[in-house]
C-alpha cells in the first residue's frame, strides 16, 4: 500500500496524462465533399434569341446553380453552320471557361441550336471541352419543313435532308468522344418532321409526348429530365 508521499507523484502524472489528452487537438475533420457542377451553355434556335431559356435557368437556379454558372449564348441565326456558327460557339465556350475557370461545359440547345453546337463538338474540337449535351427538338437530321426558306437562307439551307451539314454530322460516329448526350423529342413537332429527325445513335433519347417545337422549352418534365441528365 503507498504511503500519501508515496502516492503524490502517481497522481501528478495521472493528472498530466489526462490533461495533456483533453488539450490535445481533435483531428481535423475532411471538409464536405462539392459536386463539381459545369456551367451550363445554352443555344437558342432559328429566329429565336437568348430570352428563351427563362424556364429552364429559373428551374437550374431552384436546383442551386448561380447565375454565374448559366451562360445563354445570342448569335445571329441566318448563317452557315460549318462555316461560321459553330466556331463562334467554340470561341464562346472558351470564353466561358476562362472565365469560369471551368474545364468543361455542358451545352443545351433547341432546335437550329442542335446542329451548331453539334458541329462544333464533333468538328471544332468541342469534345474536349463540353461533358454534356442536350439537343431539345433538334433537327438532327433534318427538316423537310426547312424547304420554304431553303432558297434564300443559308441556315435554312443547313437544316435540309440530306445538306452538307446533315450528312457529315451523321457520318461516322454520330455521338462522339467522351460527351455525355442526350435528346429530347416530340411525336407532335410542327417544325422537325419526320419526328425521329430528332434522336442519335449512342445518345440517351427520349420521347416527350406530344408537345409543339417550342413547348419543350418550357415543360415541366422535360425541364426535370434535362436537369437530371446534367447532374449524370
Amino acid at each position: 500500500m503507498l504511503t500519501p508521499r508515496q502516492g503524490l507523484p502517481a497522481l501528478l502524472t495521472l493528472c498530466l496524462t489526462l490533461c495533456a489528452a483533453f488539450l490535445a487537438p481533435s483531428p481535423a475533420r475532411a471538409a464536405p465533399r462539392t459536386a463539381v457542377r459545369n456551367p451550363v451553355v445554352f443555344v437558342h434556335g432559328y429566329n429565336a434569341d437568348p430570352g428563351v431559356w427563362g424556364s429552364l435557368r429559373e428551374d437550374l437556379r431552384a436546383d442551386g446553380y448561380a447565375d454565374a454558372e448559366l451562360f445563354s449564348w445570342g448569335y445571329g441565326t441566318h448563317r452557315s453552320v460549318n462555316e461560321v456558327l459553330a466556331g463562334q460557339l467554340g470561341a464562346y465556350v472558351d470564353q466561358v471557361r476562362r472565365q469560369t475557370g471551368a474545364a468543361r461545359v455542358d451545352i443545351v440547345g433547341h432546335s437550329f441550336g442542335s446542329l451548331v453546337s453539334r458541329w462544333y463538338v464533333k468538328y471544332g474540337g468541342g469534345t474536349a471541352a463540353v461533358a454534356h449535351w442536350v439537343s431539345l427538338a433538334g433537327p438532327n437530321h433534318g427538316t423537310s419543313t426547312a424547304w420554304a426558306c431553303a432558297l434564300w437562307d443559308q441556315a435554312c439551307r443547313d437544316m435540309t435532308p440530306g445538306s452538307y451539314v446533315v450528312r457529315n454530322l451523321a457520318a461516322g460516329d454520330e455521338t462522339p468522344g467522351a460527351v455525355a448526350y442526350a435528346t429530347f423529342w416530340s411525336d407532335c413537332d410542327e417544325v422537325v418532321n419526320p419526328d425521329d429527325s430528332v434522336p442519335l445513335a449512342g445518345a440517351t433519347n427520349v420521347a416527350v409526348g406530344c408537345l409543339k417545337h417550342n413547348d419543350l422549352l418550357g415543360d415541366d418534365a422535360t425541364s426535370a429530365g434535362v436537369r437530371a441528365f446534367l447532374a449524370s
